[in-house]
């Protein structure tokens, strides 16, 4: 080929390279940019499970957004719709005898109360009754200083004693100790009793003991009388709990302060029972989400108890048992139709992880209170390093709210709500925690819609409305049925002014009549007088008094600690 032509050829194909270059340059770096564009809208390669859904993170955001105003205005939201149909009623019937008239002479009942200031409070309240049912005279009980909760504070120091005296004068008859025998220091003989002990359970097993020792003290005394009892013995009940416990005037007063902050601040406030400690956590068995961090740290406390067995975190949950998170509380809250605006007290103790595990519910309702926050260091001096005095302050600014709310069933929220019924069936929300799981764990899957709508369905029954729970179903502290007197006449007639003035049937009918289905584990079955007899805590009659005489402080010594002590523990932390 001749030169020129060689040169020609190879002119031609740089050229046509000049061009090629460029061109794919542009085409790769746009590549670059649809790829960083593509990239920065899906959602990241580390979040399978929002993958495995189907959704992306961004979609999942847009879905589950959290109004801030909760109201609904098809519902009042503040106060239970019949309760003006419903009224505590627990006068003694005409054939309840005076207590001067059955009382015996030489017969005296001690009880040495157990846990914290609630649990205590059902112990003092039955013991009373006890007292009546063996025509013995009562000695003011004591409170346990040696519990979990270690507090020195003496009956007089929380309660009203003259007052708890006097007003129970016709009952029972009440002094305020042991009188000598001979000059010297009466030692009674000490006991026990099993849980749920019937009046027939006390004839049998304290009975004989007090005719012949003539003054018996019963210990660990929780829970230790029967749910069923006749009539006059469940009102004498309510009588003790609702009227002769008197908190003593320095508590009442400092707790009518913290209610009137309140008030200051809202003519309307939520009280909330916050149980979220580190040992009440660990002992539940639950399992809160914190990963590896948390099952390390709630294990070791497991580990103090050596009786706890192994639990199965979901199946716990399952079952209703689990409180709430300060989280699911808030938006439980918010699906009930209360707003970013309302004012919450919070009655809690040391909260696991403190302001990490407090900021979801703090950012759902910013107003927070408790009363470290209302009062002053000076004002609180009296009460700080007294667990029962603080725990009163607390019952007293959670009665007077207009709506309380538990995320758990410990002892307190059980006495609130009973105490609620009778005064009115205030407003007294208690999650159905069995209902409840399942949304909570696949809030992200549905819109805020679906699951506010999910929340206000289940929750129906756990409202605080009158006839919610059954006759008979749950302790008698918090469903105190016998004490729970309906007009029934005024009832008729505001259903027949619904009728008349074209309204129909009256859309509260529904409310008064519905009883909850399974409410988690207080609404078990009650047991039969002969069970309650062969309860978990003995097998004699007699028991040993030394082996009563040792106080339980995380582990016992007593030979029924297998049988007994773990659900006494639990009732103990959840207090």
């Amino acid at each position: 080929m001749p030169p020129h032509r060689r040169r020609h050829r190879h002119h031609h194909h740089h050229n046509r390279f000049r061009f090629v270059i460029p061109a794919i340059s542009v085409l790769s770096g746009i590549i670059l940019l649809l790829f960083a564009f593509i990239s920065f809208l899906a959602p990241p390669a580390t979040d399978h499970r929002q993958l495995r859904n189907g959704a992306s993170y961004g979609e999942k955001l847009q879905r589950f957004r959290t109004p801030n105003n909760g109201q609904l205005s098809d519902r009042d939201i503040w106060n239970s719709k019949m309760s003006k149909f419903y009224y505590g009623c627990s006068n003694a019937s005409s054939n309840f005898a005076k207590a001067k008239e059955v009382t015996h002479a030489n017969r005296y009942l001690l009880i040495a109360t157990s846990g914290g200031l609630n649990q205590q409070r059902t112990g003092i309240t039955d013991a009373v009754v006890a007292a009546r049912i063996l025509n013995a005279t009562l000695v003011v009980p004591k409170l346990d200083e040696n519990s979990f909760w270690k507090d020195s504070s003496n009956f007089s120091q929380i309660f009203d004693v003259d007052w708890f005296i006097s007003h129970l004068a016709n009952d029972v008859q009440i002094i305020k100790e042991l009188p000598l025998k001979g000059g010297k220091t009466w030692i009674p003989y000490t006991m026990r009793v099993p849980r749920k002990c019937s009046d027939k359970c006390y004839v049998n097993r304290v009975l004989p003991n007090l005719l012949k020792k003539h003054a018996v003290r019963l210990t660990k005394y929780d829970y230790r009388l029967s749910n069923r009892l006749e009539s006059d013995l469940q009102k004498l009940r309510c009588r003790v709990n609702y009227h002769a416990l008197k908190f003593t005037d320095p508590i009442n007063e400092m707790g009518e302060k913290l209610v009137f902050h309140m008030r200051s601040m809202g003519k309307q406030y939520i009280a909330l029972h916050l149980r979220f400690e580190p040992d009440m956590l660990a002992f539940s068995g639950c399992y809160y989400g914190g990963g590896e961090r948390e099952r390390n740290e709630l294990g070791k406390l497991r580990r103090r108890w050596k009786t706890l067995h192994n639990s199965n975190p979901e199946k716990v949950r399952r079952q209703g048992r689990c409180p709430l998170t300060p989280e699911e509380v808030g938006l439980m809250l918010r699906a009930l139709g209360y707003g970013k605006d309302v004012h919450i007290y919070v009655a809690s103790g040391e909260v696991y992880r403190g302001e990490e595990t407090l900021a979801p519910l703090k950012a759902l309702f910013p107003n927070f209170y408790s009363k470290e926050t209302i009062a002053s260091k000076k004002e609180m001096e009296p009460f700080t390093g007294f667990s029962s005095r603080m725990a009163a302050l607390d019952y007293i600014v959670c009665d007077s709210s207009n709506v309380f709310v538990t995320n758990n069933n410990g002892n307190m929220a059980k006495i609130l709500a009973g105490r609620r019924r009778y005064f009115g069936h205030k407003r007294t929300i208690r999650p159905n925690g069995k209902k409840l799981y399942r949304l909570f764990l696949n809030r992200e899957n549905m819109t805020w819609d679906e699951f506010a709508s999910g929340i206000r369905k289940h929750q129906k029954g756990f409202m605080g409305e009158p006839k919610e729970v059954r006759p008979g179903r749950g302790e008698f502290h918090e469903n105190p049925s016998a004490c729970i007197c309906e007009d029934s006449k005024a009832k008729a007639v505001a259903e027949s002014n619904l009728r008349k003035f074209g309204m129909g049937k009256s859309t509260t009918k529904a409310d008064v009549s519905a009883t909850v289905d399974g409410q988690s584990n207080d609404n078990e079955p009650e047991l039969s007088e002969e069970e309650e007899e062969e309860d978990d805590m003995s097998s004699s009659q007699d028991m040993n008094s030394s082996q009563d005489n040792t106080e339980f402080n995380g582990t016992s010594t007593d030979s029924d600690a297998s049988t007994s002590e773990e659900p006494e523990l639990e009732e103990l932390l959840s207090d």
